[in-house]
């Protein structure tokens, strides 16, 4: 819990010295005076009041004090300490304390001077649900208590590898609850071998469970458990005469064997644990993180840091430990090198998680061996990294000079429209800074109230809403602007820029030519009434179009979603007694608008809300349309 009191007097001072006069130097002797020997979190602030930097001490006193000397530690903190205009702290029970509301801090602001992971996604699971027949299934997100949940994996495809393996071995349903509730034939899986048919009675639910209890068995860790298992089903099978049956048991044991010897990692014990790596070079840092859970070596992940190219590698370390596990599952065991002081870090994850946590820095056999991969995975992404810089940088450079651009152009955010005649129009504007395409960034806009398929009042609209608040001071505005389109939508974009007092920014649109192949594009400009050809392998072409290409997609992906909505909602609505409760009952029953439509009267009648005369109606229509 946050002392505040004792620090809002100090606060109250600064603020009222910053706004009296912004050009009164920060008297740093005063403000350290008054800070007490507690420990705590301290923020720096430049003369706008942007945070700078955010710390945490043991000491405030102390720590905050050592930022005012003659000599300080390197010319990055020098260069920061000169822009400070003035601080808060705030005073915590202890520092374990103030590591958590440090790496919130940092989190949620953003500081310019701070190692920063950006890991937003949250982690995928395999789940489990519950039932007579549970089904294994991809989940992402809050948890709810009647499913079971195996993980985190580090990415999506180390789940459906997952997904795979068990359909493969105990042949799991993977089917929706309600298409599973409304078939009346096996599908595709039952026929492949990847589903026992579970759905129409193929299966007796005594066996079926069986098949789930080896299943989650072996997501434990408890392979040899589920062999052992099989093994003996096996032999009763043969003792029995029933070869065709022990034959498929020999082959789940054959397959779990092959893939126990690929995915087992030796950390002790069948525990979870991660392992940490981390190499840097060249303005650059990569932590590349290895998971296993269970025993199960389930992938891993690499994470480059901004403002970490000239830290130490214990202080980058220590910033992803606080900074991923602030809001993600603690394994029982971290394996990573010496730079990583151990007891300070059991002591932050342990009190964070409720539990013991053991952090091995300096490992011995196989978990020397796991670190070793660790460290190589994050030498080749770093190389893999710095290589694409090396090409991303080029290719800006390239545009730059094949278009007479000034050398500070770094952002580009490029628009594309899309819409079936004139339908569900949705405009799309996708970022590319700092040599990546910043997907936080990407924004949507449906479009309304313009005449169907005019593509330039649709243009204006999504421009408009785009660029108001950075013409008011707010946002980030970017240095050239590309637009998917002609000397048309040019000249619409630049007069909608123009009326927004937007003059200074570098426009340029992109059309396909006359022959609309790759490699033929015209860029325009408004100042330009002749189009511009750049090389079909010039660098600068190829960045055009992969920012280009992607704000396609993006905009198709976001007129797909609202057409398929738009349609949904019209062919239900227009149905007479079927109000907004019915249309929400029938499509969760059936899956969707698909679904409604394959189905027959009488299970359209099953539905709560639905009687059987309106099912008839529901189907007569569906069906005339």
């Amino acid at each position: 819990m946050r002392r505040e009191q004792q620090t809002r007097p100090a606060r109250l001072s600064r603020r009222a010295a910053h706004s009296e006069d912004v050009g009164v130097a920060f008297d740093h002797r005063a403000f350290v005076a008054g800070l007490p020997n507690l420990p705590g979190v301290y923020r720096m602030l430049n003369a706008p009041g942007e945070v700078l930097y955010v710390g945490k001490a043991r000491d405030l006193k102390r720590r905050v004090g050592s930022y005012f000397q003659k000599t300080l530690a390197s010319p990055r903190i020098a260069m920061m300490v000169s822009q400070v205009a003035s601080m808060e702290v705030t005073v915590t029970r202890s520092e374990s304390e103030a590591l958590i509301l440090e790496n919130n801090l940092i989190k949620s602001l953003g500081p310019r001077y701070n190692i920063l992971f950006r890991d937003d996604k949250s982690y995928p699971y395999l789940t489990m649900g519950g039932g007579e027949f549970p089904r294994l299934g991809f989940h992402r997100g809050a948890m709810d208590r009647d499913s079971r949940y195996f993980g985190p994996f580090p990415h999506a495809g180390a789940v459906r590898e997952s997904i795979q393996l068990l359909q493969r071995v105990f042949r799991l349903r993977t089917c929706e609850d309600t298409v599973f509730a409304n078939r009346s034939r096996p599908c595709l899986l039952h026929q492949i071998r990847r589903c026992s048919g579970p759905c129409v009675g193929l299966i007796a639910p005594q066996l079926y469970a069986e098949d789930v209890r080896n299943a989650r068995l072996f997501l434990e860790g408890r392979s040899n458990d589920v062999i052992n298992r099989l093994a003996e089903r096996m032999q009763t099978a043969a003792d029995g005469l029933r070869f065709e049956e022990a034959a498929l048991y020999r082959d789940q044991i054959q397959s779990l064997s092959k893939m126990a010897q690929r995915q087992y990692a030796d950390t002790g014990s069948d525990r979870d644990a991660d392992v940490i790596g981390i190499v840097s070079g060249q303005g650059l840092a990569c932590v590349n993180l290895v998971m296993v859970r269970g025993g199960r070596h389930l992938g891993d992940r690499s994470f480059f840091p901004q403002n970490a190219g000239d830290r130490d590698p214990g202080e980058v370390l220590q910033a992803f430990i606080a900074q991923h596990y602030l809001d993600k599952p603690v394994p029982e065991l971290i394996v990573t090198g010496s730079e990583l002081d151990a007891t300070e870090a059991e002591t932050f994850l342990g009190g964070h998680a409720g539990r013991r946590i053991h952090v091995a820095t300096r490992p011995i056999g196989e978990r020397r061996a796991w670190l070793q991969m660790a460290q190589k995975n994050a030498a080749h992404a770093l190389k893999q990294r710095l290589s694409t810089q090396s090409t991303r940088e080029t290719r800006l450079a390239a545009l730059r000079e094949g278009l007479s651009l000034p050398d500070t152009v770094q952002r580009i955010e490029c628009f594309d429209v899309s819409h079936t005649h004139g339908e569900a129009a949705v405009a799309a504007c996708v970022v590319y800074d700092r040599h990546e395409m910043r997907r936080s960034e990407y924004r949507r806009y449906n479009i309304a109230d313009v005449t169907p398929g005019d593509d330039y009042a649709a243009l204006r609209q999504a421009l408009s809403r785009r660029y108001s608040k950075v013409a008011g001071g707010e946002g980030v505005m970017p240095d050239l602007i590309l637009i998917d389109g002609g000397k048309g939508q040019v000249g619409t974009a630049a007069d909608m820029l123009t009326e927004l007092g937007l003059i200074d920014v570098a426009l340029i649109g992109v059309s396909k030519g006359p022959e609309r192949k790759a490699g033929l594009e015209e860029l325009w400009s408004p100042d330009n009434p002749q189009s511009v050809h750049l090389a079909s392998d010039h660098p600068g072409l190829h960045l055009i179009q992969s920012i280009r290409d992607e704000a396609h997609r993006f905009a198709i992906a976001g007129h797909r979603a609202r057409r398929a909505k738009t349609r949904v909602t019209s062919t239900l609505e227009g149905i007479g007694g079927v109000g907004a409760k019915r249309r929400r009952e029938l499509l969760a029953r059936f899956g969707g608008l698909k679904g409604v439509m394959g189905a027959s009267v009488e299970d359209l009648a099953q539905v709560q809300g639905v009687s059987r005369s309106l099912a008839e109606k529901i189907y007569q229509e569906l069906h005339a349309a």
